[in-house]
């Protein structure tokens, strides 16, 4: 029961079964966050971090020992040699995109080993977009995909095919607007270890957004070469206002960050301003924050599920990372339940969500984000492209009580809409 809020009492009802059907799978959620609250703990006490590193730096930003300090610890949590922390990655995008310019030359091969990249991606790699706008292709680097099986797993086969000669294995770990699994850390390992037979120099890039704190190995504890990521996700724990990460070999990290500043300064320059503290604060949260986020998901997985709705993972699943599809059938639903998440944010509630065109993607793309940073999909969140198979893609959640309440405020919603009949 609440008290705060109208809800119906037989969706209240659903709701605390749906819950009680979570418990053991909550009991494993706060066991790795234990772990890696515990693993990111121990990175700051080796680094011993002061609290003068929470203070930032202006002009040039020689010698910050704050952005010099955080770089190491996220690179010891994260089990690499080296770390590239930045406020002035924009978004996990820009993020991908330094570390592919960096590491990439005219004439190298990219294969994307897991099927058709996220949408923002497309033009950067040159599958989508004009010619002459700088993609990689525009560069001279070649490009290829390998299909997923039908079980939208990796095809470990084709893959040790066709990485021969390429200069990167690029892995996504989340699904992005298609409806295959996301993949665990041991789905990843299995990757990189055909990768590594059949063309031991190849450099393993793993896009790691959304995946960060909720397994309790990461993609470099298990042989990636590179990851990448976004600090208005998992690591950012909720506090980071902006930036992102890359985290791997050491050599990669100069190479990234050549491309981020410039040859010969990398990684010495670059003023941190009033961000180190948010960085550093985020990045201790972010192991409670994602199980807030994951118990969120699991919770709505569920619920969606007990109200007739074909949800991704499906509930009971194990979790590659904070996201959950929810398959809503038609345009008219799923709005409704977009905007019933809109209502359930602490900023902004009132607004109602509406499709536009979006930057960097191909269909109009509805979107709830009633967050503290905008568009922090730690944060509870959900965003759709109008098409097929209208699915909403939901995440975040940064306390589990109030996650669990956007998502009965959600199908609140679709009931006073005429949709849900419970």
């Amino acid at each position: 029961m609440t008290d705060f809020f109208k809800i119906d009492p037989r969706l209240e009802d659903l709701a605390r079964r749906a819950e009680e059907a979570c418990s053991a799978e909550f009991e494993r959620i706060d066991g790795i966050a234990r772990h890696n609250g515990e693993k990111v703990l121990a990175a700051f006490i080796k680094n011993k971090v002061p609290e003068t590193a929470l203070h930032g730096t202006t002009g040039y930003g020689y010698d910050d020992v704050g952005r010099d300090l955080l770089d190491r610890v996220y690179a010891d949590a994260f089990g690499a040699e080296d770390a590239l922390v930045r406020f002035n990655f924009v978004n996990g995008t820009h993020t991908i995109s330094t570390a592919l310019y960096g590491v990439l030359r005219p004439g190298d091969r990219l294969l994307m080993c897991t099927g058709a990249p996220y949408d923002t991606l497309e033009e950067i790699v040159g599958k989508r977009g004009s010619p002459g706008m700088g993609s990689l292709k525009d560069f001279g680097v070649e490009y290829e995909e390998v299909e997923l099986l039908e079980n939208g797993m990796p095809d470990l086969a084709r893959i040790s095919e066709r990485v021969k000669g390429a200069k990167i294995a690029y892995i996504q770990r989340s699904r992005g607007y298609s409806t295959r699994p996301s993949y665990t850390v041991a789905d990843i390992e299995k990757i990189i270890k055909a990768v590594r037979a059949a063309e031991p120099e190849a450099v393993i890039m793993v896009d790691n957004c959304y995946g960060e704190f909720v397994d309790r190995l990461e993609p470099t504890d298990v042989g990636a070469d590179i990851m990448m990521g976004s600090m208005i996700k998992n690591p950012g724990g909720g506090i980071a206002s902006t930036g992102g990460y890359i985290a791997g070999r050491k050599d990669l990290i100069e190479l990234c960050a050549n491309r981020l500043t410039c040859v010969g300064m990398g990684k010495e320059i670059g003023a941190t301003l009033h961000q180190n503290r948010e960085m550093f604060l985020g990045f201790f949260l972010a192991p409670q924050t994602v199980a807030n986020a994951v118990k969120t998901s699991v919770f709505a997985c569920r619920l969606f599920g007990m109200l007739g709705y074909k949800t991704l993972p499906e509930p009971g699943a194990p979790r590659a990372d904070i996201i959950a599809s929810i398959l809503l059938k038609d345009e008219k639903t799923l709005c409704s339940f977009i905007r019933g998440i809109q209502s359930g944010g602490p900023i902004d509630s009132f607004v109602v969500p509406e499709a536009v065109e979006t930057p960097g993607y191909e269909s109009k793309v509805i979107m709830a984000a009633g967050a503290f940073t905008m568009g922090a999909s730690i944060e509870l969140s959900a965003d759709a492209p109008i098409r097929e198979p209208y699915a909403a893609w939901l995440q975040g959640g940064i306390t589990y009580p109030t996650g669990r309440m956007g998502i009965i405020l959600a199908a609140q919603k679709m009931t006073e809409d005429g949709i849900l009949k419970l």
